[in-house]
């Protein structure tokens, strides 16, 4: 039985995207049931915006995303992530809208992002609680056990709670979220050694996610020094200086290299070789590979050594601590 939402209101939610600094991969339930996961990753203020209002009519659904849709009802919906978002969370007789300052399949989680967002704008249009934990576990669900992507739980977790956080997912699928502090003078001074370069092209992650996900037993040696050095990176913003940053993401790098033959190309490796001759101290490719965004980090005035020897695509960013949030209502 589906609910009709009589409240004559606009509703818009704001989810961020997300760096990852260490740790993908060992977010797969098939490696942290039995070894215990942790992920580096922060927030940043790039955003998916959705919105939603009650349709003139009161019936079906117009959907504005990539694509249009207009359904009579839910079993017509084409696009996965709003068909069973809305199944569960009772929505019918809505205009839904979606608009992202990034384009997806650029390894910045964007759609982890959008599912957390669509998640967080269905539970207040309902009316019901919105806290953190329930919505960052009810993304994760809807995409792993119901849609069965290939994918872990990082994504969901960090686009929800926002911030620069070290978490950790637990054999018994509990997920511990522990903050970061740092000083704003070391905030100022990371966010100043830290460059974002598109490489071009989007792509879907599922095949070289899916191939990572099926060599999880081969990779399992792997992945536990990935959690090491997630550890690692976690105590370098603990101290007073940021020395081994760049040595770290090199080496989650190297290690990332190895989970796939999909995670690389020529292209990339040049791009990274020549960014490692002009300044950069180490990095990474964000997201499941092989395309999108190339994160250097490059201290001591080297971002723009960078900036003038490369000529690629800057994407300016700053850090951001909110999380998905209704932004109006």
């Amino acid at each position: 039985m589906e609910i009709q939402i009589i409240l004559n209101y606009m509703i818009i939610s704001r989810t961020p995207f997300r760096i990852s600094f260490a740790g993908g991969g060992t977010d797969f339930r098939e490696f942290y049931k039995e070894e215990g996961g942790a992920v580096l990753s922060t927030s940043i203020d790039k955003y998916v915006y959705l919105s939603m209002h009650p349709l003139f009519n009161d019936k079906g659904y117009h959907l504005k995303y990539f694509s249009n849709e207009i359904c009579k009802n839910i079993e017509e919906i084409k696009h996965p992530i709003i068909k069973e978002v809305f199944k569960r969370y009772l929505i019918s007789g809505v205009d839904f809208n979606s608009t992202t300052d990034v384009p997806s399949g650029t390894g910045l989680g964007s759609s982890s992002s959008f599912t957390v967002g669509l998640v967080t704008l269905c539970r207040s249009y309902v009316d019901t609680t919105v806290f953190k934990g329930y919505i960052a576990e009810d993304a994760s669900k809807i995409e792993i056990d119901v849609l069965k992507s290939p994918i872990g739980k990082q994504d969901q977790y960090a686009a929800t709670y926002g911030g620069l956080n070290f978490i950790t997912f637990n054999p018994d699928e509990t997920v511990d979220v522990c903050p970061i502090r740092l000083s704003k003078e070391k905030t100022k001074q990371l966010d100043s050694f830290l460059v974002l370069f598109y490489l071009g092209g989007s792509r879907s992650s599922n095949s070289v996610l899916a191939e990572q996900k099926n060599n999880i037993l081969k990779n399992r040696v792997i992945l536990k020094k990935m959690v090491k050095l997630t550890e690692d990176l976690a105590d370098e913003l603990n101290r007073d200086s940021l020395d081994n940053f760049g040595e770290i993401l090199n080496a989650g790098w190297e290690y990332k290299k190895e989970l796939s033959s999909n995670v690389s190309n020529g292209e990339i490796d040049y791009w990274y070789n020549e960014a490692l001759r002009h300044g950069a101290k180490g990095g990474k490719l964000l997201g499941a590979g092989n395309g999108g965004f190339l994160l250097l980090y490059a201290p001591d005035g080297g971002v723009n050594m960078l900036r003038a020897s490369l000529r690629l695509y800057e994407l300016k960013f700053e850090f951001e601590n909110t999380g998905t949030k209704i932004i109006y209502e």
